[in-house]
């Protein structure tokens, strides 16, 4: 394939194809037509399980209907969520952390995705130019680093694989970048690392540059990098339909974490992104329960960066 091809393939903004199901009949044993329930997501690899899900039939199995609305991101889905436009929706965990911290009432009710756990083979990564003078991490101390969002994962992980390396985390400086203009951004100069993930990090990889960490596996083993929550209204009006939807997620993400090349072909069903792409993708772990000793990690990371004032309770915020 022509480099220009992938390049723009890697680079293009990922949308989101129209995804609303007819209604059907109800589930074997069910009383009743499918609950209609609406999901916020991102359209990234990430998410990729719960439209396995709904192509296997394990929503509508528990008579749910699933329509899957995309938003730019966690902190559009929480106020979605809490305002009753979505029944549920897709999160990193530093922001619930943070929602949880401000006592907004929401209850996670699944695991999303988590880090692969392994240094160089992660589904993100850090990366400077292949002729940078930055060789490790504790070389950011002072320098630029691209973050698709200010105050939030990505800046607690960099920090961490600082921290870990023997530098100065509270030195890196952080830049608000979209990850399609990440890369561009490198090999301008504009900033001195980015960190991205898939499928921005194929990009890096195809521009040359150089990964100097795999901030996800740094930061805590097995990282939980995101998961699915509710708000506290719906947990307490309707627990059955939330319970159903939890175990449908869970067929889903043990379901996907088994079948990749099922996983690469639903990624096409949602994005842009192209087949010879999706064939080099890092894919994320999807186990089916949260590593809470990761989000306790986390969440002591933050509060060490100053993103948090102190520890939310996990008891209420976790299944």
């Amino acid at each position: 394939m022509p480099r220009f091809r992938l390049t723009a393939a890697l680079t293009a903004t990922i949308l989101l194809l129209a995804a609303c199901g007819d209604p059907g009949d109800p589930a074997p044993g069910a009383s009743g037509p499918p609950d209609k329930v609406k999901a916020g997501v991102i359209a990234i690899v990430d998410v990729a399980p719960i439209y396995v899900g709904r192509l296997k039939g394990f929503f509508r199995e528990e008579n749910i209907d699933l329509e899957l609305t995309t938003a730019q991101g966690g902190a559009a889905i929480v106020p979605a969520v809490l305002g009753g436009e979505y029944q549920f929706g897709f999160s990193n965990t530093i922001s619930l952390l943070l929602a949880a911290s401000k006592k907004l009432p929401i209850k996670v009710v699944a695991n999303g995705n988590n880090s692969t756990g392994v240094d160089g083979q992660d589904f993100a990564g850090l990366f400077v130019k292949a002729d940078s003078p930055i060789r490790s991490p504790k070389d950011l101390a002072g320098r630029k680093v691209a973050a698709n969002t200010l105050k939030n994962i990505v800046e607690t992980t960099v920090r961490a694989s600082v921290r870990k390396d023997g530098g100065d985390a509270a030195a890196v400086r952080f830049t608000e970048l979209a990850f399609p203009d990440q890369v561009p951004a490198l090999e301008s100069g504009q900033v001195d690392a980015i960190f991205v993930v898939e499928p921005f990090q194929q990009a890096a990889v195809l521009a040359g540059a150089r990964r100097i960490a795999s901030s996800y596996v740094d930061a805590a083993p097995d990282l939980t990098v995101a998961m699915y929550f509710t708000s506290n209204q719906l947990a307490s009006a309707d627990p059955d339909l939330v319970r159903r939807f939890t175990a449908a997620m869970k067929k889903s993400l043990a379901y996907a974490d088994g079948h990749p090349d099922e996983v690469r072909e639903a990624i096409g069903t949602y994005t842009k992104i192209d087949p010879t792409v999706r064939a080099a993708l890092i894919l994320p772990k999807w186990p089916a329960e949260v590593n809470r000793a990761s989000v306790e990690a986390l969440a002591g990371l933050a509060v060490t960066d100053g993103l948090l004032t102190g520890k939310p309770d996990l008891n209420a915020l976790l299944p």
